[in-house]
């Protein structure tokens, strides 16, 4: 999906709403474990309650790779279940050197089909390199991310006073383009975006952080918007295990519509 084609999507919806599919198989609804495949039609059943409110949809891979076969499966069933206009993103922060990387990539984007893919960028140049080589793919590099130990490196002052995710972002730019790189920048530091957007501009960003770690969306899109709005805000916990029960599809609706509506008003001020 390029660039264009994204940013269609998000004004014709009024969403810049990525639906996380972190399709946990401890917490699914009791009814579903007889299923044939639990965790697909949990996948089904929350994507067709928010198809109409979302632009993305973000498998987590951790919750498929645990389940082995069985769990690659339900993944390959949930991505052909995708609508063709939804951005899908390969939540696997991947990241090794040369073939490895080539591997991961054609693994991601030739074999399964995804339009992205979280990396890693620890190991530099030669390990984001070749998922960059994919036309029409993106590259969605690891640079502020929402969790508490993102404190541990990521804000580490280099030889220059500007902090490691700074160092990472400028660098990456001389790798990828806006049309085919984004960022992670998570929503637990909306102080930072205003700074985040001198420093990439014109890129994407994949913000997640929004509903159960409590991230201020307001705030973010206020300070992280540009021309094309450039957002991707993520919710997985917050919308799909918003309920319990046979009722969990229309309760997900329902988060998700939330989030949604308050995208579409912030978008009239953009």
């Amino acid at each position: 999906m390029t660039r264009a084609e994204l940013s269609a999507q998000i004004r014709q919806k009024q969403s810049y709403l990525c639906v996380g599919l972190d399709a946990d198989i401890d917490r699914l609804p009791r009814h579903l474990l007889d299923k044939d495949d639990p965790v697909f039609e949990f996948n089904k059943a929350i994507i067709d309650a928010t198809k109409d409110l979302c632009v993305a949809y973000k498998p987590n891979l951790a919750f498929y790779e645990a389940l082995g076969s069985k769990g690659w499966e339900s993944l390959r069933k949930t991505l052909e279940y995708i609508p063709d206009e939804h951005f899908t993103i390969a939540d696997a922060k991947r990241g090794d050197i040369g073939n490895t990387s080539r591997l991961y990539a054609q693994a991601f984007f030739g074999e399964m089909g995804f339009d992205a893919v979280t990396v890693a960028p620890y190991m530099g140049v030669d390990s984001v390199k070749p998922f960059l080589e994919f036309e029409g793919k993106w590259v969605i590099l690891l640079a502020l991310t929402s969790n508490k130990g993102s404190q541990d490196f990521q804000f580490d002052r280099q030889e220059n006073g500007q902090p490691l995710y700074e160092k990472v972002m400028r660098k990456a730019q001389e790798w990828g383009t806006p049309g085919n790189l984004m960022y992670v920048v998570g929503a637990t530091h909306p102080e930072k975006f205003k700074e985040i957007r001198e420093i990439a501009p014109d890129h994407f960003l994949l913000v997640p952080g929004v509903g159960a770690q409590g991230g201020d969306l307001e705030a973010l899109t206020r300070h992280g918007a540009n021309v094309d709005v450039g957002l991707l805000v993520n919710s997985s916990r917050g919308i799909i295990f918003a309920g319990e029960g046979e009722e969990f599809a229309e309760k997900a609706r329902s988060a998700a519509q939330a989030l949604q509506t308050s995208m579409a008003a912030l978008l009239q001020n953009l």
